[in-house]
């Protein structure tokens, strides 16, 4: 069958989409036109605020539910039953029949579109039982069989658990089952990868892949890592201030792009492998710097962060009276050290136990033992008004800008509160500082005076960035702070934060699961598994000679940045994850290493990879 005769799923047509705001109508998507064919993944690449997301929740007809109106062109979307129709002008009862049914969405921040008070079983059999018709127990054992398709580990335990309960990277994956339990003619992918470590991103791409070669199911594919648009294009739209400034096959794009915004966006992808060879980290070279030499950041010698012995768990509640059954081995014997005007980093799987280690910092969630030292003062050990005043020399940068953020407060009041709350300025001085820091993360002025939820998930991202640095922290701990970010933000973020480092000799605890930023950013890398520090040291040794089978594992799976170089199914080897639960008669083993080369230690007891 030729292109020509093949009838669209999904057909954007000269959309536009307009706001209405304090400060006038603002277009979110000025004129954007591009198709999607049955079994085709079209990735749609492009700047925060660029449109991406505003069209895709145009089809599905939700932007109007943020505040935004459909002000021109056609939505076509082609029903199993019924033919194409116009969704433009569908009313909203037709829409709830198609939505979750028809068309299933991915959102990018899996903790705004989870229903906290609901158990995660109800939340994803609900679908089920409206569209689908089935009852409460075949909804159920449906629901634990997405569980188990998008690899989460002791999936009927899940079943009855609530979202705060599961970590950043489980909620998505739990998110991904729900758009996918109604098998749908068109899935919109909306970041749908940003909360998740490399292998659980490898895994889920491949099974968007599969979904679409065994289902026809067109994927409308949103996202900012140019590597995972490498890794499951077909065809790419490149999106800049609303409009459509390039579109094409993925390689022609990747290859041979046309357009200087293009062009820009791929110059500021980070690449594994691009510091080979480096032993201190530098900024990115990014179009926009001309011919400037990126200058590494040496850091000093000096201990800033000790930390030892470090075991933090969760208790499991259960039964009539609420005892306590089991425990969740979070944090397991994590020692390290991080030295002044340095970046460690560390790296591993969701559920692993990095987020907790750095809430366990700042004491953010209480340790069981071990112990903390900053400038050699114990944070464990201190009283509630001396962690008031340790708190700010340590800041911490969330994963979720929403959840981080209030949603009743102007950003101006939201960057000022650290600082009213440590009396360090005041009045004007205080205002001059919040612009000061805007400037900083690159946000206009004219931001001030907004409230969170009129940002992208970026542009909330670098408010949360400027908050950290108002009261000039000597430690910042930054909790997958770049994953929200599209690359071209994401560099100047990165870039941004390298220079700080420089001229303010700030430290950082740098938590993330994507591999190339974390080569790019950090002096030591530690490597998380089931709660431990299976592998540590300088990050050239680590990454150019890695020891531990886990560490290899997690380099093979991120994904390149050239369509030519894509990993298949069968290169995903990675065996089920293991659960951090234990008995309560459990005794953990206490960790211990042996040094490879200099400063370079790899985890010697059993860790169960």
């Amino acid at each position: 069958m030729s292109a020509k005769n093949i009838q669209p799923i999904a057909q954007f047509e000269n959309l536009r989409v307009e706001f209405e705001t304090r400060d006038g109508t603002v277009v979110g998507v000025e004129d954007v036109s591009f198709h999607i064919n049955p079994g085709e993944t079209v990735c749609v690449v492009g700047e925060t605020g660029s449109g991406k997301s505003v069209s895709s929740l145009s089809m599905m007809r939700l932007v109007e539910f943020g505040g935004g109106s459909i002000a021109g062109g056609k939505l076509i979307f082609d029903r199993a039953k019924g033919g194409p129709i116009n969704v433009a002008n569908a009313d909203q009862s037709l829409m709830r029949s198609i939505r979750g049914n028809e068309i299933g969405m991915i959102f990018q921040e899996p903790m705004t579109a989870l229903n906290p008070v609901f158990t995660v079983g109800r939340q994803l059999s609900e679908g089920l039982r409206v569209h689908k018709g089935m009852n409460n127990a075949e909804a159920r054992a449906a629901a634990l069989e997405l569980l188990e398709k998008v690899r989460i580990p002791e999936a009927e335990k899940r079943l009855d658990q609530y979202p705060h309960e599961l970590s950043g990277g489980m909620r998505q994956r739990v998110v991904i089952a729900m758009a996918l339990a109604c098998e749908p003619r068109l899935l919109i992918a909306d970041e749908p990868t940003t909360a998740l470590d490399v292998t659980i991103q490898a895994e889920i791409l491949a099974l968007i892949d599969r979904l679409k070669r065994e289902t026809g199911t067109a994927v409308l594919f949103i996202t900012h890592d140019m590597a995972v648009v490498a890794q499951v294009a077909d065809r790419v739209v490149v999106m800049f201030r609303g409009n459509k400034v390039e579109e094409g096959p993925v390689e022609e794009i990747f290859h041979n792009p046309k357009h200087d915004y293009t062009k820009a966006l791929l110059a500021a992808v980070p690449k594994l492998g691009e510091m080979t060879g480096t032993i201190y980290p530098h900024p990115m070279r990014l179009l926009s710097d001309g011919d400037a030499k990126p200058v590494p950041i040496k850091g000093s010698e000096e201990v800033l962060l000790d930390v030892r012995n470090l075991v933090t768990r969760f208790p499991l509640k259960g039964g009539l009276m609420r005892r306590i059954k089991a425990n969740v081995h979070a944090v397991e014997d994590v020692s390290f050290t991080l030295k002044r005007g340095r970046t460690l980093s560390l790296v591993g799987e969701s559920g692993c136990g990095k987020s907790t280690v750095g809430r366990s910092l700042l004491r953010l969630v209480d340790p069981e033992s071990g112990s903390v030292n900053i400038n050699g003062i114990d944070v464990l050990a201190m009283e509630k008004t001396e962690l008031h005043e340790a708190r700010r020399h340590m800041q911490m940068v969330f994963q979720d800008p929403f959840a981080s953020l209030d949603p009743h407060m102007r950003l101006i009041d939201q960057v000022a509160e650290p600082m009213q709350n440590y009396k360090t300025h005041s009045g004007d001085e205080l205002n001059r500082r919040v612009e000061m820091l805007f400037d900083r993360v690159k946000l206009p002025r004219s931001f001030l005076r907004r409230y969170p939820h009129e940002l992208s998930g970026g542009q909330r991202q670098r408010v949360a960035i400027a908050r950290a640095l108002a009261l000039n922290p000597e430690l910042i701990i930054a909790d997958e702070a770049v994953s929200a970010l599209d690359v071209s933000v994401q560099a100047e973020v990165l870039n941004l934060m390298l220079e700080l480092q420089v001229e303010l000799g700030l430290s950082f605890l740098f938590i993330s699961h994507d591999m190339a930023v974390v080569e790019r950013v950090s002096h030591d890398v530690g490597v998380m598994y089931l709660g431990r520090l299976v592998e540590i040291g300088p990050r050239h040794k680590v990454f150019e000679n890695p020891q531990h089978e886990y560490t290899r594992a997690l380099m093979s799976a991120v994904p390149i940045a050239d369509p030519k170089k894509r990993k298949g199914e069968a290169q995903l080897n990675f065996k089920a994850i293991n659960s951090p639960i234990r008995p309560l008669e459990y005794v953990a083993e206490p960790s211990v290493y042996s040094e490879v080369s200099e400063g370079h230690f790899v985890l010697q007891t059993d860790s169960g990879y």
